[in-house]
């Protein structure tokens, strides 16, 4: 309890090679909100948050820790409770960072959170923080989930049971126990919808003003801070499909011409580009176009319709649709945002 209010606790779960800001951002989110609420003269539940640490930890059980979890790139963090010291859990946040794996193995982290899953009202994956949530049974089969979209592919193939889609920066709704979000900065994202569902859009927008980020970026919004990058492909007829799209973005880049230049059906194509891209090529195409267009319309003076041309849209008219399904917001509106032409 924080003085008379009552509280909804939330505990981002911990471990070596997290990384810091799915963490942190979070956690700054949620504090943020106490502070909001409490200058608005709210009495809804303040939100009491922890970072907890997944391992075995010094002292004696139920009693106050200190546990040093060294994240990704050597930033150390503070755990101050053990993951199943914690009670009455409202919000389970599961974050990612290069340790995953290994915690995604860990019988002890599984297990952790398995439990700790079962004991909360909702649960949250930052990032690839998806594949350990996955590992502990937290998603059902059929589930949509989202990750960062470099490792959508990889999550993708080692849970088939899920639908992976690597375009919305978070998935959930007010009702949803099961909520997934996209890389890094999408964490703070996702934190704000939820407190969105609990304290309203008043609330969230306050926050997302204190902390200087885009006011609540709707999740069905693509991950569109990310270029289109993909490391080699495993398959050979995939890696030249890319290498021809990436050559060339204005080209014709229909399917037939891709399986023709891949030395294989479309068909085959289609399935190979999909399991190991977790897109179609269709879909790779578009966003890598739209990617292209999105770093002209931020540094390019010229018209739509050229730009358009350049990035094999065609017209203007088929590069607003693209950008509107893929990024949310119309070409004009993302240069009005994002243009660094007047920035200095």
């Amino acid at each position: 309890m924080i003085g008379a209010v009552p509280t909804r606790v939330v505990a981002i779960a911990a471990y070596d090679g997290v990384q810091p800001l799915d963490v942190v951002g979070p956690h700054e989110v949620f504090t943020t909100a106490n502070l909001v609420a409490a200058d608005l003269g709210r009495n809804d539940p303040r939100y009491e948050v922890h970072v907890c640490a997944l391992d075995d930890a010094d002292g004696p059980p139920g009693g106050p820790v200190l546990v040093p979890i060294v994240s990704e790139h050597g930033l150390v963090l503070g755990a101050t409770q053990r993951l199943d010291d914690l009670d009455g859990i409202d919000t389970l946040i599961v974050p990612g960072g290069n340790g995953v794996r290994e915690a995604a193995a860990n019988p002890t982290a599984i297990d952790g959170i398995a439990r700790a899953a079962g004991r909360s009202r909702r649960v949250a994956s930052v990032c690839s923080g998806a594949f350990l949530a996955a590992a502990a049974g937290v998603f059902e089969p059929g589930d949509r989930v989202t990750t960062h979209w470099a490792r959508a592919g990889q999550l993708a193939r080692a849970h088939p049971e899920l639908v992976v889609d690597p375009e919305p920066i978070f998935i959930g709704n007010d009702a949803a126990a099961r909520w997934s979000s996209a890389g890094v900065t999408a964490g703070i994202d996702l934190s704000l919808a939820l407190v969105h569902a609990d304290l309203g859009g008043a609330v969230a927008q306050i926050v997302a003003r204190w902390l200087v980020v885009f006011l609540r970026r709707p999740g069905g919004q693509s991950q569109f801070a990310a270029p289109v990058w993909t490391g080699a492909a495993e398959q050979a007829p995939v890696q030249a499909a890319i290498d021809l799209i990436h050559r060339d973005p204005s080209g014709d880049l229909a399917l037939s011409n891709l399986a023709r230049h891949a030395g294989v059906s479309e068909r085959h194509l289609q399935r190979l580009f999909q399991a190991e891209i977790g897109l179609s090529p269709a879909r790779y195409v578009e966003r890598l176009r739209v990617d292209v267009a999105r770093h002209l319309l931020e540094s390019d003076a010229s018209g739509l319709s050229s730009i358009a041309r350049r990035c094999g849209f065609g017209s203007v008219e088929t590069m607003r649709k693209s950008f509107v399904r893929r990024v949310g917001v119309s070409p004009d509106q993302y240069r009005r945002r994002f243009s660094l032409l007047d920035a200095g």
